[in-house]
């Protein structure tokens, strides 16, 4: 019987991937209204950029290891403590500029100084677009009275607890928040779960954990032997790596947690 259920964040609960896209689409456009330069390709170029600079970088096997992508490092401070988030304290203010100045230019602007304005306006525009799953508040009140919750997330502590604060009602309904950059390590390491299960009541076979990433969130589990649920909002096919139970939404929870209770 589920007692306790562990939730993702980003694209679980907190539609990040909108939030990101709002955000590179509303910075483009003050381009293409400054110069004659099509916003979409920009923001094609300015990703190319990003995710091309961010590998190259000393810092990229810790970000693998937490689990931080490209576009937070584009407006995350990294102001946490340690060795490996202060290198990426120092070297985010130059990524965000080299990455946005190199997308202009490849879009056949060369403004180093416009680059640097748009650099500093993305974090800007993801701190205005910060948006919740329709379903999730609702879905989240129906589970807080019966089950332990608990927030199981990748990223550095600074910018996930930024995103929460943008979205201060979510904080309340966890029993604990457990974050990779904290921990030392990010999903799928069977470690960051066996800790997040510490801090439950309810042992290994009483927990469920809900989530977006089949290389994350559904490993992850599968890894630490914790029954997963696959939210799978946009019809993908799982290869490779297989949840215990898949749903469109996070509405589809509900009835899944009262057809566990009758088995």
């Amino acid at each position: 019987m589920v007692k306790a259920i562990l939730f993702d964040l980003d694209d679980t609960l907190l539609w990040d991937k909108k939030s990101v896209d709002t955000a590179f689409r509303k910075t483009c456009e003050l381009a293409g209204e400054k110069y004659e330069v099509d916003p979409a390709e920009l923001e094609n170029k300015v990703r190319e950029q990003a995710r091309s600079l961010y590998a190259s970088y000393d810092t990229y096997s810790f970000t693998q290891m937490i689990g931080i992508n490209p576009f937070e490092g584009l407006w995350a401070d990294f102001s946490d403590p340690g060795e490996d988030f202060h290198n990426l304290h120092e070297l985010a203010p130059v990524y965000r500029k080299q990455s946005w100045t190199r997308g202009l230019r490849e879009a056949g602007v060369d403004d180093p100084k416009f680059g640097a304005e748009l650099a500093e306006t993305f974090p800007v525009m993801r701190k205005e677009n910060a948006f919740v799953y329709q379903d999730t508040f609702s879905v989240l009140n129906q589970l807080k009275d019966d089950y332990e919750l608990l927030l199981l997330t990748n990223g550095a502590p600074s910018l996930q607890e930024t995103k929460l604060n943008l979205t201060p009602a979510l904080k309340g309904y966890f029993d604990a928040i457990v974050i990779s950059g904290a921990f030392g390590r990010g999903k799928p390491d069977v470690s960051i779960f066996e800790h997040a299960v510490g801090q439950l009541k309810a042992s290994m076979d009483e927990l469920l954990m809900v989530g977006d990433n089949l290389q994350t969130d559904i490993l992850g589990a599968s890894r630490a032997g914790i029954a997963s649920v696959w939210i799978n909002r946009d019809g993908k096919v799982a290869e490779n790596v297989q949840p215990t139970h898949e749903i469109r939404n996070l509405e589809e929870l509900l009835p899944l947690l009262e057809s566990l209770k009758k088995r």
